[in-house]
C-alpha cells in the first residue's frame, strides 16, 4: 500500500480554483487533476480559463473552463450552475483570485521631505482611494463571495476543503504596497475566523501564503528584459535564505497535504511557503 498516494488521493473530488487562468492557479488544477480531482478553473478572463481546462484534458484529466467574475455575485451564481451541470457539488474550493493595483503602491520606499515637491513621485499622501478600495476587494471581497457561493455545497454534505491565498505581506508587509499588505491580512484573518465559524459543518479552512514566485504580475517588477534581477529582486533573494524565487511545483506538497487526508486535524492555519523568507530577520 502507497500510503502517500492514499492520503493524496482526490479521486472524485470536485475543485473549484478561482483565479484559474494565472500561473499557480493552473498549476493547482493540474496537481490535483493528477492525484484524480474534477477541476474548475474559473478567471475573468474566459480564454485563460479555458486554455488552462484544455491543458489539464490533455494530460488526461478532466476539467473545465468557466468566466466569472469573483466580485458579482451573479456571476458566482452561474459559474456554481455550470460547475454542478458539468462536474458535480463542490468539495475543494481555492481562492486563487487576487492582485494588486498601481494606484495603490508608492514610488519609493521611505518618504522623504523633498519627494512631496516631486510630481512625478507617487507618495503615500497621493494614493487613490479608489485603488486601496480595488485592491481591498479584490483580495477580501474576491475570497469572502466565492466562499458564500461555493460552501453551500459542501454545508450540504458536511464536508470540504477551503484554501485561501494569503502571502508573506500578511506577515511582513513590504514596501510600496500598502493597500495589498492589509487586504492580504484580511484574507488570513478571514481564514482563520471561517475556520472556527465552519467547523461544526466538517468544513476545513486553511490558506497558503506564498514567498515570491515569478508570475506575469511581477515578473517585471523582479527581472529584467535579460532575465537579471531588478534591484527589488536582488532584495528579495538576498532576504530569502534558499536564495531563488520558489516554482509552481513548490507549492504541490502543501497543496496535496491541505487538500487531502493527511491534514484531517488542521484547521484555521495559514502557511508560509517561501524559502524561509518570514523567518529572516535580514541580518
Amino acid at each position: 500500500m502507497n500510503i502517500m498516494k492514499d492520503i493524496n488521493d482526490l479521486t472524485g473530488k470536485v475543485a473549484v480554483i478561482t483565479g484559474g487562468g494565472g500561473v499557480l492557479c493552473k498549476a493547482f488544477g493540474k496537481t490535483l487533476a493528477r492525484y484524480g480531482a474534477k477541476v474548475a478553473l474559473l478567471d475573468l478572463n474566459a480564454e485563460a480559463a479555458e486554455s488552462g481546462a484544455q491543458e489539464i484534458i490533455a494530460e488526461g484529466g478532466e476539467a473545465i473552463g468557466v468566466a466569472v467574475n469573483v466580485l458579482q455575485g451573479d456571476s458566482l451564481k452561474l459559474a456554481h450552475q455550470k460547475v454542478l451541470e458539468a462536474l458535480g457539488p463542490c468539495d475543494i474550493l481555492i481562492n486563487g483570485a487576487g492582485g494588486n493595483h498601481p494606484k495603490g503602491t508608492t514610488t519609493k520606499e521611505y518618504l522623504l521631505k523633498e519627494h512631496l515637491e516631486d510630481d512625478s513621485l507617487t507618495t503615500f499622501f497621493d494614493l487613490d482611494p479608489d485603488g486601496i478600495q480595488f485592491v481591498f476587494n479584490l483580495n477580501f471581497l474576491g475570497t469572502f463571495l466565492p466562499t458564500r457561493e461555493f460552501a453551500k455545497d459542501m454545508v450540504d454534505r458536511e464536508r470540504g476543503t477551503i484554501i485561501n491565498i494569503s502571502s508573506m505581506n500578511a506577515f511582513r508587509p513590504l514596501t510600496k504596497i500598502p493597500a495589498y499588505s492589509g487586504a492580504k491580512s484580511s484574507v488570513s484573518n478571514f481564514t482563520q475566523w471561517l475556520a472556527v465559524h465552519f467547523s461544526r459543518v466538517g468544513i476545513r479552512v486553511n490558506a497558503l501564503a506564498p514567498g515570491f514566485f515569478l508570475t506575469e504580475q511581477n515578473r517585471r517588477l523582479l527581472t529584467q528584459e535579460d532575465g537579471s534581477l531588478t534591484a527589488r529582486g536582488n532584495t528579495i533573494i538576498a532576504h530569502t535564505p534558499l536564495q531563488r524565487f520558489g516554482t509552481p511545483e513548490d507549492l504541490d506538497g502543501t497543496l496535496l497535504w491541505l487538500c487531502g487526508s493527511g491534514s484531517a486535524f488542521v484547521t484555521g492555519v495559514v502557511i508560509p511557503v517561501d524559502g524561509g523568507f518570514s523567518a529572516f530577520s535580514g541580518v
